[in-house]
């Protein structure tokens, strides 16, 4: 197995791990299980440590693909620029093309949906999002943040200098505790050790300064996939009527909503979301392929 030296003797699902260099970038994969492939996406920030347990639930009745988005985790990036949203579905589905992987649902959480939907849009096939960051920011702060996050990104050292300050057990805890989802300690110290990163802070910076909504939002109403849309009523990361007004602009879209928990629902509750998603998939057992 050809995993980095750096990548932690305990992380979740290490076995299932391996390096497979598709350019533009190196990425980190974890495969598991056998039958139909089911691709997983994470959201900003996360690697695919989040769909920890949620992975091995699925395995049992599918081949489960969870790649490190690109800057994130232990994908290396190849090539400056390829960070937005455009940019990632078209990489992801390079990779995905590369392998042989025939993914016959997508499976994105927070922004890791919105790439989702976007690979979507060439060959529809069903899309599942849980907690779906799709909403463009308002006003001021659709143009400050991602300025703010390039210049941030481009500025000596400040990767290093945030991943020092903010890898902190305090700092970590409390950030998640925001989103809803106050995970417990083994969950805390993984995103702590994520955040500890330079290459990872960078990769997430990278993100938000190319992330752009809009251009996928105006399209969403042409799109014929099948989509579920996940919500948790105590998200305060995005909060359901995100989703929800999302729905409505799709034809063949519907929202399920879960009560009692945060943006990490998948990782609060990964029976609960599983079961979810196989009655979403026996629903549709004749979707197409990638």
């Amino acid at each position: 197995m050809n995993l980095p030296s750096d990548i932690p003797a305990d992380w979740p699902n290490r076995d299932a791990g391996s390096i497979i260099a598709c350019p533009p970038h190196r990425w980190h994969v974890q495969i598991m299980g056998s039958g139909p492939d089911l691709l997983l996406l994470h959201g900003a920030g996360a690697s695919a440590h989040s769909f920890r347990a949620l992975m091995p639930i699925l395995a049992r009745t599918h081949r489960v693909i969870v790649p490190d988005l690109p800057g994130h985790g232990w994908t290396r990036v190849g090539r400056r620029g390829r960070a937005g949203l455009d940019a990632m579905a078209l990489d992801m589905r390079a990779l995905c093309e590369a392998q042989g992987w025939k993914p016959v649902a997508i499976i994105g959480h927070s922004a890791g949906a919105a790439i989702a939907l976007r690979m979507a849009m060439n060959r529809p096939l069903p899309v599942i999002g849980i907690n779906s960051a799709l909403g463009a920011f308002d006003g001021m702060a659709g143009w400050l943040f991602p300025v703010l996050a390039k210049t941030l990104t481009y500025a000596p050292f400040v990767p290093q200098i945030f991943a020092r300050l903010s890898g902190t057990t305090a700092r970590v805890t409390s950030l998640l505790a925001s989103t809803g989802s106050p995970l417990e300690a083994d969950g805390i110290e993984l995103y702590r050790k994520l955040v500890a990163r330079p290459d990872h802070v960078t990769g997430a910076l990278n993100m938000m300064a190319d992330w752009r909504l809009e251009p996928l939002l105006a399209t969403l109403p042409d799109l014929t996939s099948q989509v579920l849309l996940i919500t948790s009523d105590l998200d305060h990361a995005v909060p359901p009527v995100v989703s929800e007004t999302v729905a409505a602009k799709m034809p063949m879209a519907r929202v399920h909503s879960i009560p009692g928990y945060g943006h990490l629902v998948h990782e609060e509750a990964p029976d609960l979301v599983a079961g979810i998603i196989m009655a979403f998939l026996g629903d549709h057992p004749e979707a197409g392929c990638l």
